[in-house]
């Protein structure tokens, strides 16, 4: 390897790895804000954040690439340009495309990388983390007991205390109702004051209820309550334990989630495609047998007119099944009976055909998806690669390196690839375009982009210098002048 690579390549995979590091934290700082509702309160301890953490941050990642080998190979080419090595290189007679060559090769690598990573950790990732954010958004709130509020988080009980002191276990005027028979405010619980805490390593809550009385309305055997058997005992002091089973975080089967797009490899993609072209194979056969079968109205083949009237006709395109009422009946010999069934058979076969209709849709839907998701484990990977010939064509041409002027033509570009991303998804979902021009629309349009820089790399075009601009705006402005002049000059020879 030469001294140039070795400079390259260094230049390159310092800037590289740092943004990585950057943009997967930006990402998963986004995770975060986004669900930190469902984290507040439920005390899931560090293994379970640790998880989530690495879940998450794995699943960033092949989002992350192509932004990091952009931003990298801006900083990258922009350092090698305004710190004139750049131009020592070209000077010594080296083309531009020589020095993109060693980080061409490794941004190569990254692309492959990519593609392998979407197709083997990323699956493996988003059912590891997803299926555990199921399980912390489902976890009840830790037990929080509110002053002068009904507390209802435990199953069965509803509790309310007036006055809640500050050691967060003696309590003021504690009510708690017992519905766990379902019978409504029958069995009430008043004390004057109390105690609560947990034991069992908070497996139980005990309230210790002091100076109350419990109250309890039994129903007689026809259903209805009967005042002889209303029952008062009081206490000085009394123990009520509850059991905090529920409040623990329970751990789904990971097998329920594995339908989900999101958690297939490119094999089991292609074999959920596969059987949703069989199965609406399957479908349209089946109504078609059913149909011929049962309904005893059919369509019949009438013989081929090929008179020149018929020749000149113009085919029926679309429209709905309609049927002649007169010509039903004329066909039936006045049959009533006969002419009502051939109706509410004909009805039939159209409300079977239509729900028919509606299953094949989503079943496409499915296949559509599946198949869309197949394609950006790749589209993402040759985004990596589009997006190295864009940083590095631009940071060879704006010669600014740091994190200024790249981080802002970064944004710019993937946010440029976000948008065209979501409306080709968008679209090839609702089978307006086909899949693979949806999916792969952000890639063409971003490599059309890189190609027109590399062009002007290799030409050594100065795109973002300003005295550039200034002449053509001279030239305009003179132009502009001598039309002023001409036309005064004519309206004073005039």
């Amino acid at each position: 390897m030469k001294k140039i690579d070795i400079l390259v390549i260094r230049s390159f995979i310092g800037p590289f790895i740092l943004t990585t590091c950057v943009v997967v934290f930006i990402f998963l700082m986004r995770f975060l804000m986004l669900y930190f509702n469902d984290f507040v309160g439920k005390d899931l301890g560090y293994d379970v954040f640790g998880k989530l953490f690495v879940y998450f941050s794995l699943i960033t990642v092949p989002i992350a690439l192509p932004l990091s080998v952009l931003l990298a190979s801006l900083m990258c080419f922009g350092n090698l340009g305004e710190y004139t090595e750049l131009t020592a290189i070209k000077s010594a007679g080296v083309p531009i495309s020589r020095v993109l060559f060693p980080a061409m090769v490794f941004a190569f690598g990254v692309s492959v990388f990519s593609l392998w990573f979407n197709n083997t950790v990323n699956p493996w990732a988003n059912l590891k983390g997803y299926s555990l954010l199921y399980d912390v958004k489902t976890t009840k709130v830790t037990l929080n007991v509110k002053e002068g509020v009904f507390y209802k988080e435990i199953p069965g009980y509803s509790i309310k205390v007036l006055k809640k002191y500050s050691d967060g276990k003696t309590l003021k005027g504690v009510t708690i109702y017992n519905h766990v028979s379902n019978n409504g405010n029958v069995n009430v619980t008043l004390a004057d004051s109390g105690k609560m805490y947990t034991m069992y390593d908070n497996t139980y809550l005990v309230f210790e209820l002091f100076n109350g009385t419990n109250y309890v309305d039994y129903k007689s055997n026809d259903g209805n309550y009967d005042e002889t058997q209303y029952v008062k005992n009081s206490f000085r002091q009394n123990k009520m334990v509850f059991s905090l089973e529920s409040f623990g975080m329970r751990r789904t089967d990971e097998s329920q989630f594995k339908y989900h797009e999101y958690m297939k490899n490119i094999t089991q993609l292609n074999n959920q495609v596969d059987s949703v072209a069989i199965d609406i194979e399957k479908t349209l056969k089946s109504q078609i047998t059913n149909a011929t079968q049962i309904y005893n109205f059919q369509f019949k083949k009438y013989p081929v007119d090929t008179s020149k009237f018929a020749r000149e006709k113009k085919p029926i395109v679309g429209g709905k099944w309609v049927y002649d009422k007169l010509k039903l009946l004329e066909t039936t010999n006045g049959n009533v009976e006969t002419y009502e069934t051939s109706i509410a058979q004909a009805k039939n076969i159209r409300d079977q055909f239509s729900t028919t209709i509606d299953i094949i849709k989503s079943k496409k839907r499915e296949g559509i998806k599946a198949e869309v998701e197949k394609w950006h484990k790749f589209t993402m990977a040759f985004a990596c690669f589009v997006m190295f010939l864009i940083g590095s064509s631009l940071g060879s041409i704006i010669k600014k390196g740091g994190f200024g002027m790249p981080v802002l033509l970064s944004i710019t570009f993937f946010i440029l690839m976000y948008v065209l991303m979501q409306l080709g998804d968008k679209y090839a979902k609702e089978d307006i375009w086909p899949v693979l021009l949806g999916v792969w629309m952000p890639d063409l349009v971003l490599l059309a982009f890189g190609v027109y820089f590399l062009s002007k790399a290799t030409n050594d075009a100065r795109l973002f210098e300003s005295d550039i601009y200034d002449v053509y705006f001279d030239k305009l402005k003179m132009a502009w002048k001598d039309r002023k002049f001409l036309k005064s000059k004519e309206i004073i020879s005039a």
